[in-house]
């Protein structure tokens, strides 16, 4: 079994794109807008500022209290993408259950939607007409492709359907032609299409929810979903019994996670290197 070096690979991204910070004429600076005070998402932030710092761009992080309204909100972070400072800008998901999550995502331009989550820029990737990719699906591609593993020609099942990893995986997938399955709480009989996939992307949040036994022999397992249990940030799927079964993992934490934090900073490069 083959453990996927997510930590190494980022190292190599974030290498290259801090030469490419270097010969920039002008400063690049990442604003993250951050609601109430959540450890786990804290943890997240805190990643993204040191990997953004560390290559040279500049962070600035807007906090907002848990009981902000949607339509404040919405405000704040119209006046904020209009800053010049601001190259990019990234609402830290997920967001308090009163918050309209779409009509704030929606509030970043295309230009500056470096997570690309704004339906704008949603709309242009499915198109073909965008410049960068959602994070966490060039993340994996990214990864697939470092350890010349063919995904075209396999059949992919894909846990869950948020925002940030079901949902821009599969748009991905769509544009690439290949066959998949999206699971849901819906889904009837999921046990069914885990054993077929060649290829399990987990994204659910669901601390260890995947066990080898809903797994076929060989099976290249993906885990994008990350949670807090015992205090340790822990992935969706079981490593012990999953590594029995298959032969790529991505480990959590060093797996998917730093390479789509890396990722993210090149869709910042690359929207900067766009503006005049």
């Amino acid at each position: 079994m083959v453990l996927l070096d997510g930590k190494k690979l980022s190292e190599h991204i974030l290498a290259g794109l801090k030469t490419e910070v270097a010969a920039m004429k002008k400063k690049i600076r990442l604003g993250v807008v951050v609601i109430g005070t959540d450890p786990v998402i804290e943890k997240f932030v805190a990643q993204k500022k040191k990997a953004a710092e560390e290559i040279g761009i500049d962070v600035r992080i807007y906090r907002f209290d848990e009981k902000v309204t949607t339509n404040e909100l919405r405000k704040r972070i119209a006046e904020l993408v209009h800053e010049p400072h601001n190259t990019g800008v990234i609402i830290q998901l997920p967001l308090p259950g009163h918050i309209n999550k779409q009509y704030i995502l929606n509030a970043i331009p295309p230009e500056k939607d470096v997570d690309v989550l704004s339906g704008r820029a949603i709309g242009s990737f499915i198109v073909g007409k965008s410049t960068v990719m959602p994070p966490v699906a060039g993340a994996i591609k990214t990864l697939l492709e470092e350890y010349k593993i063919t995904y075209q020609n396999k059949h992919i099942a894909i846990l869950g359907a948020g925002n940030l990893v079901g949902r821009p995986v599969a748009l991905w997938l769509l544009q690439e032609g290949v066959t998949f399955s999206v699971i849901t709480e819906e889904t009837g009989h999921p046990e069914q299409l885990l054993q077929k996939a060649d290829i399990v992307v987990s994204g659910i949040g669901k601390p260890h929810f995947v066990t080898g036994d809903m797994l076929k022999d060989g099976v290249i397992a993906i885990d994008a979903g990350t949670s807090e249990s015992s205090g340790k940030l822990v992935g969706d799927i079981d490593p012990v019994s999953v590594a029995k079964q298959a032969s790529h993992l991505t480990p959590v934490p060093g797996g998917v996670g730093p390479v789509t934090v890396a990722m993210l900073l090149k869709n910042l490069v690359t929207l900067a290197a766009r503006k005049k």
